[in-house]
């Protein structure tokens, strides 16, 4: 970084700072909305090019100093954004076509921040280089999950998830609180098996919370995927932590409500497999689209 981006991206982190406390007006971006001095008069591809020093916190208070810094900020396609993505995702996944559902950099970044943790998993699974896939060693009588990186307890969130590798016996995906165990003995439905998961299991067609079925305990058979699923097939997965429900697409089919009732909680995307060297993939996708 050269001295004068430098103390240019300094000075910006500073302002967003000092702007976060403004006291008074409802305006997010202070009294008037805007900037005063030289920062509040630089063109967006100055501001921009500033911007693409900082890391995502300081964008993040960027935005609320003023309209012009806002509006800057808002082209989720921008060199910012851009930057931001070459520093924190690798090559591989940006080249891969994990991500081609994701039309801009803001929302790659974002479904990166959202992709299954490297942390909270079993001890026999791990993330892959890109990223997004998980990969299940083969240890023998083992059930192993995942759960994301981040957890909800409000609004409404979209994620998908492909099996790239065989079934096995048992293949879940769905939900789960931070007090659910990511591992056990044997070949079971990991989640739905106690009260802080719920899971619907791909092999069986079972949907499972607290280790027992819901009222609508199957995904409708007409719309059953066949033969579970295609190797590589995407299930969307719908959370309305507003509505309390979680549901389920394959493709532009609606497959209905899975789970109603969900408890006021963070709730994070999880997955459980038990196949040996199977691989399960993540993208966070955002807000669902309605219709």
């Amino acid at each position: 970084m050269s001295g004068a981006a430098a103390a240019g991206a300094s000075s910006c982190a500073a302002a967003a700072s000092s702007s976060g406390g403004s006291a008074g007006g409802s305006s997010p971006y202070g009294p008037a909305g805007g900037c005063g001095g030289v920062a509040g008069r630089l063109p967006g591809r100055v501001l921009e090019h500033i911007f693409s020093y900082l890391d995502l916190a300081d964008l993040m208070q960027c935005s609320l100093v003023c309209w012009h810094w806002n509006s800057t900020l808002a082209d989720e396609n921008s060199e910012v954004w851009r930057s931001l993505c070459a520093r924190g995702l690798s090559e591989e996944a940006l080249r891969s076509d994990v991500l081609c559902n994701l039309p801009t950099y803001k929302g790659k970044l974002k479904s990166y921040q959202h992709a299954l943790s490297t942390h909270d998993c079993s001890r026999n699974v791990y993330v892959k280089k890109n990223g997004f896939t998980l990969h299940r060693n083969p240890i023998a009588q083992s059930t192993d999950g995942a759960r994301g990186k981040i957890g909800f307890s409000e609004g409404r969130h979209a994620w998908e998830i492909w099996w790239e590798g065989p079934l096995g016996t048992v293949a879940v995906i769905g939900l789960a609180t931070k007090r659910a165990s990511m591992q056990c003995q044997g070949y079971v439905a990991l989640l739905g098996s106690d009260d802080q998961s719920w899971g619907w299991n791909l092999v069986d067609n079972n949907l499972l919370h607290n280790g027992q079925l819901p009222p609508v305990a199957k995904i409708p058979e007409c719309i059953l995927l066949s033969v579970c699923q295609q190797i590589g097939e995407r299930i969307r997965v719908i959370l309305d932590m507003d509505d309390k429900t979680l549901a389920f697409e394959r493709g532009f089919e609606f497959l209905g409500v899975a789970f109603r009732g969900l408890p006021k909680a963070c709730l994070f995307p999880a997955v459980s497999a038990v196949y040996g060297n199977t691989e399960v993939t993540m993208v966070y996708l955002g807000k669902p689209l309605d219709g």
